[in-house]
């Protein structure tokens, strides 16, 4: 099989930092190498994209990321025609564009986008490595420098939102959760700058209030959230108000669920 050799890779100043936890990197680049498409889940917050715009870095390739939602429609990604100066012209979308030039497109929370993205994924997924775009007649062949990665939390999936099986077994699959805590609280601190006795406490308290994801909380605190209140704590702010704003009012409304998360920080951070 033919494949394109990478641009020439950034400094190392210049690629995203990402602690590997696996065998992650080594599955990505052989990944891209066979030409296959790659689906990454787990938790909100645990680095999915952050790998994602490592390796496209690493690797020296061009990379498109579309955030899905609710109203994210194949036409959004596939193009449409829009009315310039008078005349109607074919605007290509993000996959479209990344199918003719190469490099990757990463699909984020692909399971959040209307069912009829699944349908033009399909094509691409395959062996056959085509996207047809029904509105212009064409039918475009990825070229080898192309990789398509989608990524979901699969807790959040329910009966309404789910990723089929047909679609999960078009693609190589990596499984991310969070780091174990020293791997995370080195993470945080490189992220953040603040000192390393500062983040395992932050870490402490997140473990803790992961164990209630299910209970009282649909989700535990991210890494993410943990870089954020560290930077807070790092530029001045004091550690309980950096907690309760960047730990505790993004996981709930609820006053009393707050109010409890709240006792839980107040036991562990001083």
């Amino acid at each position: 099989m033919n494949f394109v050799l990478p641009n020439a890779p950034r400094p190392t100043a210049d690629i995203p930092h990402y602690r590997p936890l696996g065998n992650e990197c080594a599955l990505f680049e052989t990944a891209w190498i066979r030409q296959l498409p790659l689906l990454l889940k787990g938790p909100t917050g645990c680095g999915k994209t952050r790998f994602v715009s490592h390796m496209a870095a690493r690797l020296g390739l061009p990379l498109s990321t579309v955030s899905c939602h609710d109203d994210l429609a194949a036409a959004d990604l596939t193009g449409r025609y829009l009315l310039k100066g008078g005349d109607t012209v074919w605007v290509d979308g993000p996959l479209t564009r990344a199918v003719r030039e190469g490099g990757v497109c990463y699909l984020d929370e692909i399971v959040e986008a209307r069912k009829d993205v699944a349908v033009v994924l399909h094509p691409l997924t395959d062996d056959r490595r085509m996207l047809p775009l029904e509105r212009t007649g064409e039918m475009l062949e990825a070229p080898s420098g192309f990789m398509l990665v989608v990524s979901y939390n699969p807790g959040y999936q329910n009966l309404l939102k789910s990723l089929k099986p047909s679609t999960r077994q078009r693609f190589v699959a990596i499984e991310f959760d969070f780091l174990p805590k020293a791997q995370e609280i080195a993470v945080v601190e490189a992220e953040s700058g603040l000192a390393e006795c500062q983040v395992a406490r932050l870490v402490d308290l997140a473990v803790r209030l992961r164990a209630l994801k299910g209970h009282d909380l649909e989700e535990g605190v991210s890494t993410r959230l943990l870089v954020y209140c560290a930077c807070l704590i790092d530029a001045g702010m004091p550690a309980k108000e950096a907690v309760r704003a960047a730990m505790i009012e993004p996981l709930t409304d609820e006053p009393d669920v707050r109010a409890a998360l709240l006792e839980v920080a107040d036991s562990l951070i001083a």
